[in-house]
């Protein structure tokens, strides 16, 4: 997945969600946030961030924060970016899931299933499969965690994904830990207790709990390894 245009610049304040003042060139800039976490370890004071630029006139911010240097590791923090980064890897086949050896027939974004709407649907000649992804950008010592806020609708994803694996579907739950070279993977539990225990709960279901890193530069994100699961 790559960015059209990607400038640096320096973090100032973020106040509120969804909106950052950044400097560009020594020009203060309002941008829009992609991440809607609190990211507070993410975004401190004059760190170095990348910011996309839009080529949409119509909108009220020209740029869009994407990605943030935190010591020597880059960080992409683009919500969006994860389930495209999936999705690109499945159907160049760069992505081959554990027990998904068939060649993908269909493949679709978003498919509702109960009360869910999962980020990826896929059939093979016989299998049908859900995959929800989540994006990863907490990291402590080279180990990365999920989530930094309580995530009630990531604890109902995963147990919808329990439901569905007993109607017969193949499932996955893909954490795209949004940089690369760590440690392992592991749930956040002093963060969400429960997220944590649906996570075992679905992998002793089998359901599939999966980690991948990323390759990272300023202007793009592609899939890069598997990381080590520890729940």
């Amino acid at each position: 997945m790559d960015y059209k245009r990607v400038v640096k610049s320096k973090f100032i304040e973020r106040p509120n969600r969804f909106i950052a003042y950044c400097n560009i060139d020594g020009c203060i800039e309002k941008v829009h946030v992609k991440n809607t976490g609190r990211c507070k370890e993410l975004l401190t004071p004059n760190c170095t961030v990348y910011l996309e630029e839009s080529d949409n006139p119509n909108r009220k911010t020209k740029y869009s924060l994407i990605a943030v240097e935190k010591g020597q590791r880059l960080i992409n923090m683009d919500s969006q970016i994860p389930n495209k980064v999936v999705y690109e890897a499945l159907m160049s086949k760069k992505l081959i899931l554990p027990g998904l050896d068939e060649e993908i027939k269909f493949i679709k974004p978003e498919k509702t299933y109960g009360n869910s709407r999962f980020d990826i649907y896929v059939e093979t000649e016989n299998k049908k499969v859900f995959i929800e992804i989540k994006g990863v950008t907490l990291e402590e010592n080279n180990i990365v965690m999920f989530p930094d806020a309580k995530t009630e609708r990531g604890v109902k994803h995963i147990n919808e994904l329990i439901e569905a694996k007993k109607e017969g579907y193949i499932c996955y739950i893909i954490f795209v830990v949004q940089m690369s070279d760590v440690t392992y993977f592991t749930p956040n539990k002093k963060m969400h207790k429960e997220l944590g225990e649906a996570l075992i709960n679905a992998k002793n279901k089998d359901v599939n709990v999966l980690a991948y890193d990323c390759y990272i530069k300023p202007d793009s994100i592609k899939l890069k390894d598997k990381v080590k699961v520890i729940l």
